[in-house]
């Protein structure tokens, strides 16, 4: 069986909850050692909209990386942990990815196994990228990002796009959601704004470590706000 990628969108409500939500940032680890069929996992925070580096005590993630689909469904009938989840938040999300192209490390490793690059050019898009930013750094990269993050809140079949990341500031990831591989290759490729960004992270050298992957979304399971056009 081919590896999974699974991302669990958690939206809390009410002080009580947000609060328990930031402490399980901590508190969810115990949970995720040795998950069976579990080779890898970030517990991630948001940032407000806009990608601004102060956090949204609201939205959560959880990415979890699986040997198989068949691990990941029996840890979500049967955790604890989602068991918890499912009671403090007021939404979750499941999104089943399937990897077809990856580069560059998460914490010394490179999670996102491509083991088959077919994919339907017709369906769904999800693409994370994660980046460890230099301290040096941090001015000028903090600077440029409402520039590149009007780019791609006006780009053609962008379905939804958040910043999260496992330390704010300094550690960052974007997620963002695609109608079609179509619409993704053209801001990717087409857009003034995001070229420009990447010219700039080779000029400066923003990042310690970072990685670029990109994933067909094969399966979803509970409501996001904003994906009323998600059709798979």
């Amino acid at each position: 069986m081919a590896p999974v990628t699974t991302l669990t969108l958690l939206k809390y409500c009410g002080f009580t909850h947000k609060f328990w939500a930031l402490q399980m940032m901590q508190s969810a680890k115990p949970y995720l050692k040795n998950v069976s069929g579990l080779s890898f996992y970030k517990l991630l925070g948001s940032g407000q909209d806009g990608f601004k580096p102060q956090p949204d005590w609201s939205v959560y993630a959880l990415l979890q990386v699986w040997e198989s689909e068949d691990y990941a469904e029996h840890f979500f009938k049967n955790s604890p942990l989602i068991d918890k989840y499912n009671y403090h938040s007021g939404q979750i999300c499941k999104l089943y990815l399937k990897p077809i192209a990856a580069h560059g490390l998460w914490s010394g490793k490179q999670p996102f196994e491509c083991s088959d690059n077919t994919y339907d050019e017709s369906q769904p898009v999800a693409i994370i990228t994660r980046a460890s930013i230099k301290t040096s750094q941090l001015k000028r990269f903090w600077k440029y990002v409402p520039q590149t993050q009007r780019a791609i809140e006006q780009a053609d079949g962008l379905i939804y796009t958040k910043g999260f990341g496992e330390f704010p500031v300094w550690e960052m990831a974007t997620f963002s959601l695609w109608k079609n591989m179509e619409h993704a290759k053209q801001y990717a490729y087409k857009n003034k704004a995001h070229r420009k960004a990447i010219t700039m992270t080779r000029q400066y050298n923003w990042y310690k470590e970072e990685l670029f992957s990109r994933f067909q979304v094969y399966k979803v399971e509970g409501s996001w706000i904003g994906f009323d056009n998600l059709k798979i």
